[in-house]
């Protein structure tokens, strides 16, 4: 399903943590998708349970070999697990929730005092093209339009963007073009995870593009611990996000 190359995206996301951050924790994953990131996980951490509205079944074929993996199905802004994690991460999908606040609180909620929480979620700087073009098009054109449709469309996207990328956004010179960063690991991937990641971005039922001041207001040190708390703009078109939840002893904003 996934090439192995993809590992180096993962990393870039989650980073300054890295996997061996995730040795002998207990882990949430919130927004699975078809278990890619489980999988990358899971030889590292105690236990993993990775949460999906919709790919749930795919999640848990593609992870069925995983001692250590549990895959649940439900909506990642309102579940209640009962428990706490060591690890919460989230990558790519808050933007695509209904509201993305509400997700995230939600996501604190589960994190253990002193545990971490990881979030990757689109810019709404650097993403001004697809905000204003892209995503009034998409919504006029096609909301109505079935997946496999939209798979085929994305599929000549995805060709055509090749020789552009190859090309033109090779050169330096041509750096002051917008999603020049963006397109640097566009040429490292494999046409397949390139085609999903334009076929995610049509088919998506909404995006929300997290503001600077909304990564603030989420990661506030009234909530993190101070120092802990990253906040990074990753090639110029999204935000890795993270830090370490306050111990009970500290107040902290609901």
């Amino acid at each position: 399903m996934f090439e192995d190359n993809e590992l180096f995206l993962f990393e870039d996301w989650i980073a300054p943590l890295t996997l061996d951050d995730f040795l002998g924790k207990h882990v949430l994953e919130c927004g699975c998708g078809g278990g890619q990131h489980t999988r990358f996980v899971a030889p590292y951490c105690k236990s993993i349970t990775a949460i999906d509205l919709n790919t749930a079944e795919i999640a848990r074929d593609y992870t069925k070999s995983l001692h250590n993996v549990e895959i649940l199905e439900g909506d990642i802004a309102t579940i209640d697990l009962g428990r706490q994690f060591d690890i919460v991460f989230c990558i790519g999908v808050i933007h695509h929730t209904d509201n993305p606040d509400t997700t995230f609180l939600n996501l604190f909620r589960h994190a253990k005092p002193g545990g971490k929480i990881v979030v990757w979620t689109y810019s709404a700087e650097g993403n001004e093209i697809m905000r204003f073009i892209v995503e009034p098009i998409r919504k006029a054109l096609l909301r109505n339009v079935n997946r496999r449709t939209i798979y085929q469309i994305s599929k000549l996207i995805t060709l055509a963007l090749y020789p552009v990328v190859h090309t033109i956004y090779s050169l330096s010179i041509f750096s002051f073009l917008p999603y020049y960063e963006y397109f640097k690991n566009f040429r490292k991937l494999s046409f397949k995870r390139n085609l999903l990641n334009i076929f995610d971005k049509l088919n998506a039922p909404q995006t929300h593009f997290t503001t600077k001041n909304k990564c603030y207001e989420w990661f506030n040190p009234l909530r993190f611990k101070a120092g802990s708390i990253s906040i990074k703009r990753y090639r110029g078109v999204s935000y890795s996000l993270l830090g370490e939840k306050l111990g009970p002893e500290q107040k902290y904003v609901k």
